[in-house]
This record gives structure tokens, sequence and C-alpha cells, in this order.
């Protein structure tokens, strides 16, 4: 799969932020903004999750790639395969992941043992802010199925209509 990092992008502490984002949250905006003055560089990277029955989609990455269109720390990748060689490609070291609850972190430890395992890499948790403690992905699809307006759940410029 073809890969687009910003050829201008800083190198130093890069980060790579994988999910589905089906849809990008403001949960996910936060995680992003909050993070950046921790990172040079920022990879958001949607990716293939089979559990979740998702293709990566080149619309949610435009959509991705317009919240952030101003920030030239962010770049946003679509991406099959294995995390840690999207990771590798980006020149990540660090993989960067949201925690709403301990649901959440039980989940994200083992993956991080494993990609620490496989490819080196540390991964970084950052906690949901309270207000964004219930948001997912999940929902707002749900409240979409039955015609409800998710536009306060996601981030400004982010369109759901790519």
């Amino acid at each position: 799969m073809t890969h687009r990092f910003h050829d201008d992008a800083p190198v130093g502490r890069v980060a790579l932020f994988p999910g589905t984002f089906n849809p990008f949250t403001l949960g996910h905006a936060s995680v992003v903004e909050r993070s950046l003055p921790l990172f040079d560089r920022i990879v958001i990277a949607v990716g293939v999750n089979i559990e979740k029955g998702m293709p990566p989609s080149i619309p949610a990455v435009e959509a991705i790639r317009r919240v952030y269109a101003d920030e030239p720390r962010v770049d946003v990748v679509a991406y099959g395969g294995l995390t840690v060689d999207v990771a590798r490609e980006a020149g990540a070291r660090f993989l960067l992941r949201g925690v709403r609850s301990v649901k959440d972190f039980e989940y994200e430890r083992t993956l991080a043992d494993a990609n620490r395992g496989i490819g080196g890499l540390e991964t970084v948790l950052v906690f949901s802010l309270p207000e964004y403690s219930w948001l997912s992905s999940t929902v707002v699809r749900d409240l979409m199925a039955h015609g409800r307006d998710v536009a306060q759940y996601l981030p400004e410029g982010y369109s759901l209509d790519c």
C-alpha cells in the first residue's frame, strides 16, 4: 500500500497513531492535540482491522488530512499489514494510543508488549479526557445508523461525506 508522508516533515521523535478511525472522533483528535508537545511528528495511520470489517478508507484518510491541513507535524496515511511495518516506514519509534477505560488499558498493554517484542516500538498511552471517556467510533456509527446527527462528536473540518 502506498503511504504519503510530508516531504518537509521534521524528523526526531515520531509517533504512529494507528487505528481504524471509522469515524475519527473528538476523542481521537484530543489524543493527537495533547500529544503534539511530546513528539516532533505524529503519523495517523488508518488501517485494516479484519475483526471490525473495515478496509483502509482513502476518503477517511482525506477527511482526517483536512482536519490537520494546517499542522505540518501531522501526517495521515492508509495502511494494510502489520503496524510495526508502517511504523518503521514512517520512521516512528513510538506508538501512540488512547485509553478510555481499564478494559482499553488491558488490551493496549497486550498490544504494547507485542509491538515492543516484534518491532522494538515503545507505546505511549494517553488517557481520555473525562468528557470523551464514553465516546467511540462504534457509538458514533450506531448513532448514525439510527439517524442521529453526530457532528458534535467529530472534529471541526472532518466530514463524513468524503
